[in-house]
Parts: C-alpha cells; structure tokens; sequence
C-alpha cells in the first residue's frame, strides 16, 4: 500500500496515476472530501488528514509500506515558517506512530545549505527532523517548478512583458514540470531501496532554462513577442505582497537572492543523484496558456 499525501496536487496525481498503471494499491490522503469521488474511481481508497491534524495523519499513514509526503507553503499565513514547523512536526509524529517501511519526502533544491536562504532552508528543517525517523528516507529534491509560470501567463499577454525575479534574466536555472516530478517519485517508490538510511535524489528537467526562454516559450505558443524583464529589487515587497502575506514574502525574497547570487539554490556537490524529466518548458506551460487569453489582470505574482 502506498499512502500519497497531497493526492490532489500535480506532484500527487501523477505519482497516483502511475503508480495506478502498476497496479500498485494507493492510500490518496486528501482534505478535500468533494474529491474523493474522483481517486475511487480510480480504485484507490481515500483518507482524509490536513497537516495541521497530527492524529488525522497518523490515521491515513497507518498500514501503508511507502508514504509519499509534501510540504505545502502557506502562502497567506501570518507565520509562515512557524506554520510549516508545526506542519513538519505534525508528519514526523504521525510518521514516527505509523512506522512505514519506506518515505520519500518532496524536499527542495539549496535544501543542503546551511546559511539561511528563505525557502529551501524551511525544507532543510523538513529534512532534518525526517533524518531522525527509524526508516528508508528518500528525499526527492525538486527544482523550481516550471508551471509557476502560469500565474504570470495573463499580464504578460496583455503588456507583452514577463516579469522576473531572476536576475540577470539570460541565468538559466534548474527547473522541473511537476507532472515529471511525480513520475519521478513513482519509479522511487516502484523500485529498490537505495541500501543507505537516506537517499538524497535531486529533480530537474530535460534542460535548464533563463526567464528569456519562458518569454521566447511564450511567444511561440502564443504567436506574438513576448519580453522578460528582471523586476527591480525594489519593488519585489511591493510586488509579492499584493498576494501573500508579509512572511511568505519574506522567504520568497530570501529564496530569490540566493538564486541570484549562483550555486546556492541548486544540486548538492557530490551528494546524492540527478533524475530528469522529458517534459521540456513549451510543453509545461502549452496548456497553461489557453485559459490565459481572455483574462486581463495587472501582474499578480512573480515567477
């Protein structure tokens, strides 16, 4: 039995489809109750836990042999570092109570660093308490995700203009289609234990990519010019705080200055492997783009 937390998100449902063409059993642990019709019809049993809910999560990790977790950033909250400490407590108690065979944790590129960075030290919190669990740990560290793109889809076909946190906007950077990431996870939990205790496994895609290459991307799909432009450090607050709260904020400028320095958020030297996805960028953002046309929007939210 493989129990999948965050059944509902890209990551979880395609590490749920293909574990389904397997024929694996799957646990799709949910908080959403209007979706669990959907995950029984595809013969998985459903549970229903929320992070916040350590019995919950012991209930929906109990019997299973694997258990695939993730750790949402919540992006409004007041305390948002504080709220994901209580979240990776809740998990590793729950953890610690079910006592799986195996784990493997969604973790984050620059999780290794050890100087503050915003959000990848958050997971390297996360994967400091997961260390101290009596069993096989896999922590899959991902790359940026290419389709955070898609909130920044509507106002750069209206103005033209793509905005970026990525500085210059020719670095190109590891990056990853979530759909990827969670085939990626699959063939994990599919296959061996890697023998040590922890197994460090990093996820990218096909090729790394500039901001200039989700503009020309764009463009194509779209069939008009669209422009990268690095955003000024300055109106990052400004710019991020319109939809998120003040310490969400705080750890997406952190991440983006150690992204910008070089190196940081990035593979660990020496540690662990590199697993890429065939899904190239034109193919993540492709279906982004059509929901996008008609919508008029000032930029919302920096990719």
């Amino acid at each position: 039995m493989f129990a999948i937390l965050g059944a509902t998100g890209k990551v979880g449902y395609s590490t749920i489809s293909k574990l389904r063409e397997a024929g694996a059993p799957i646990r799709a642990i949910l908080r959403d109750e209007t979706k669990a019709s959907d995950f029984r019809a595809l013969g998985c049993d459903v549970a229903f836990a929320d992070l916040q809910d350590a019995a919950a999560l012991g209930r929906a990790f109990a019997g299973a042999d694997a258990v695939q977790i993730v750790l949402p950033p919540p992006l409004m909250a007041e305390d948002a570092v504080g709220d994901m400490r209580r979240s990776i407590d809740n998990l590793a108690n729950a953890l610690d109570r079910a006592r799986p065979n195996r784990l493997l944790a969604i973790s984050d590129y620059g999780a290794h660093v050890g100087n503050w960075i915003g959000m990848p030290s958050v997971f390297r919190i996360f994967e400091e308490r997961l260390r101290q669990l009596e069993m096989h740990k896999v922590f899959l560290r991902s790359a940026e995700h290419m389709e955070g793109w898609g909130l920044l889809i509507p106002a750069a076909i209206v103005t033209g203009v793509l905005p970026s946190l990525h500085h210059p906007i020719e670095m190109e950077f590891p990056t990853i289609s979530a759909l990827d990431l969670g085939l990626i996870a699959a063939d994990l939990l599919l296959g061996p234990n890697g023998g040590a205790d922890v197994q460090i496994v990093h996820g990218e895609g096909p090729l790394r990519y500039s901001a200039c290459d989700v503009a020309a991307a764009l463009s194509q799909l779209r069939g008009s010019t669209i422009t990268a432009q690095a955003l000024p450090r300055s109106q990052w607050e400004e710019s991020l705080g319109r939809v998120l709260s003040a310490s969400a904020t705080k750890l997406l400028i952190d991440l983006y200055d150690a992204h910008n320095k070089g190196g940081l958020v990035d593979i660990e030297p020496n540690m662990g492997e590199i697993r890429c996805g065939t899904n190239e960028l034109i193919d993540a953002l492709r279906p982004l783009v059509p929901a996008a046309v008609d919508v008029r929007t000032e930029p919302s939210m920096i990719a």
